[in-house]
């Protein structure tokens, strides 16, 4: 039976288990949307592309299955590359799909016409594109597999908008294999040597290809030979922070006794992490290539193992499947590192308690301990990049699998379409936003779509007037001169309003809590405005100080 490329794109993505998929519509890609009509795939339909992107970036976060983003050619597909990069540097799994020029018009820069191919190679682990609609079935599956295997990442598919309308006969798509590497038993034994006769070890969780069974455990493992455990830049959810094993956030504005404790360590285990810039300190944490600690890496590709640091150990593989053949080790009776643990977690604590006061009438330490007191450990955090997000990242103890979307890679404007991707995904739990006031306006029009779909995040704005990090940078290194980082703002709690959603202004500390309690009772989409002073730049800082600091 003949069917059209647009329907065998949809009879593809079923065959592969898509429940679910973001897009802006596009005249280039009719047929898929038409089919998509008799389909029982959730479409989100979103108001940027670059939302859309992000939007599908979280649900690969979230479930470890490729997200799906489907956009049209030129500035569409150029708007969605800012969740490609994310996804990429991320290591996410994620699907593209980009309508393309009709194929009588390639090469003559068409109307939006783009090379994908050459435009999007650093965006993405593979980029292709359908000539003939009969092969759908085998670019598709093929996508899936290389979006999830090794190290996870997007993969681009551009959709000629005539072949979208070919009437052909191709075989049934079926569901993709996932492409495994398992830990060697020789390489477990080394490990098991390596990691008993330490006597500071540190292992540093991170990256993706994590499940909740892998999480809970690792957790019972660590638990058993009571390991110290970090977890590297913004995959705080990947231990529980109130387990007497956890030693802290190995991310920016790292703990310096951590720090100490982790160039200190003699056997360092990097699980699922590529301890990049970020949770590196950019690159001081361990030498390169050579690291003066015991380095095992495990990491499920092995064209990583080594890129960076040469690893004394080298395991290929998942962390699940890693995971899963620890099951078996003895724990020594009383570990020798248990005392440093215990230190190491006692100082986590303390380092995770927020200040009580600051300048200005809105404190955000109080605010944290309140939510800590009130929010449940499923309660999901989303936030994007600022200075704001230290509150978040340095204050919130994160109990539970799959409770955090941030991006690693550091965009402005992920917190808002990733919260709106985690309540669809998880329309039970609590979806709470942090976002400045610069990088909520990145991809603030993606409120309009939780109101569209009826999904009551809570969006927290801090609202501090500034492009907070460049402020402080800027004020660091040229005191006194500032260009460039004043901001004039909408007032955010009628806009809320505007959309349908329900609005909230903070503008003293004993103001959040009862807002925050009716933004949660209305059942709609909120933005609660917090007036931040900026000289509330950091925890422990204020602008005024680090330009001082310079200036002496």
């Amino acid at each position: 039976m003949k069917k059209t490329g647009g329907e065998l794109i949809v009879e593809a993505l079923k065959a592969n288990g898509v429940q679910r998929l973001s897009c802006v519509p596009g005249e280039s890609f009719l047929a898929v949307l038409d089919a998509l009509r008799d389909s029982d795939i959730d479409v989100l339909v979103c108001r940027q592309e670059g939302g859309a992107a992000m939007m599908a970036d979280c649900w690969g976060r979230l479930t470890g299955e490729p997200g799906i983003c489907m956009v049209t050619r030129g500035p569409g597909a150029t708007n969605a590359s800012a969740g490609l990069h994310i996804a990429k540097q991320d290591s996410i799994p994620m699907i593209l799909f980009i309508g393309q020029v009709q194929r009588e018009a390639r090469e003559r820069e068409a109307f939006q016409e783009v090379e994908f191919r050459r435009a999007f190679t650093e965006f993405a682990k593979w980029v292709g594109e359908i000539d003939d609609a009969a092969r759908i079935p085998e670019f598709v599956t093929r996508a899936f597999a290389v979006a999830t295997s090794g190290r996870p990442g997007p993969v681009v598919l551009t959709l000629p908008e005539d072949m979208l309308r070919d009437e052909v006969e191709a075989p049934r798509a079926r569901h993709y294999a996932n492409v495994e590497a398992h830990p060697g038993r020789r390489q477990i034994d080394d490990f098991y040597l390596r990691l008993l006769k330490a006597e500071r070890p540190m292992a540093i969780l991170g990256g993706t290809r994590w499940d909740a069974d892998a999480v809970a455990d690792f957790q019972s493992f660590a638990e058993r030979f009571q390991l110290p455990i970090g977890c590297s830049f913004r995959r705080q959810m990947l231990f529980d922070h109130l387990h007497p094993c956890y030693a802290g956030d190995v991310g920016i504005g790292i703990n310096p006794a951590l720090a100490k404790e982790i160039k200190e360590s003699d056997l360092l285990i990097l699980l699922g992490s590529r301890m990049s810039e970020m949770p590196s300190s950019s690159y001081t944490l361990i030498d390169i290539p050579y690291p003066q600690q015991s380095l095992v890496h495990i990491y499920p590709d092995a064209s990583e193992l080594g890129r960076i640091y040469r690893p004394d150990l080298a395991i290929c593989a998942a962390p699940a499947d890693f995971v899963a053949a620890l099951a078996d080790l003895e724990a020594p009776a009383e570990p020798h590192w248990a005392e440093r643990t215990a230190r190491l977690h006692q100082a986590y604590l303390a380092w995770s308690k927020p200040p009580l006061s600051g300048p200005g009438a809105v404190h955000m330490g109080p605010i944290m301990e309140w939510l800590e007191a009130n929010t449940g450990p499923e309660t999901i955090f989303t936030n994007g990049a600022g200075n704001y997000a230290t509150w978040v990242h340095r204050f919130h103890r994160f109990r539970r699998f799959n409770t955090q979307a941030a991006p690693t890679s550091g965009s402005m404007g992920y917190g808002l379409p990733a919260a709106v991707a985690a309540k669809r995904l998880f329309p039970e739990r609590e979806v709470i936003c942090f976002a400045g006031d610069g990088c909520f306006l990145m991809h603030g029009q993606e409120f309009a779509t939780a109101i569209r779909y009826g999904l009551p995040i809570i969006a927290v704005v801090v609202n501090n007037g500034i492009y907070g990090t460049i402020r402080m940078h800027q004020e660091r290194e040229y005191p006194g001169r500032v260009s460039s980082t004043d901001l004039t703002n909408p007032d955010f709690a009628a806009l809320a309003r505007a959309y349908g959603g329900h609005g909230e202004t903070v503008e003293t500390t004993a103001d959040f809590a009862p807002a925050f309690e009716r933004a949660r009772a209305s059942g709609k989409p909120a933005i609660i405005e917090i007036k931040l002073d900026p000289e509330a730049i950091t925890p422990t800082r204020t602008l005024s100080e680090i330009a001082q600091t310079k200036s002496r």
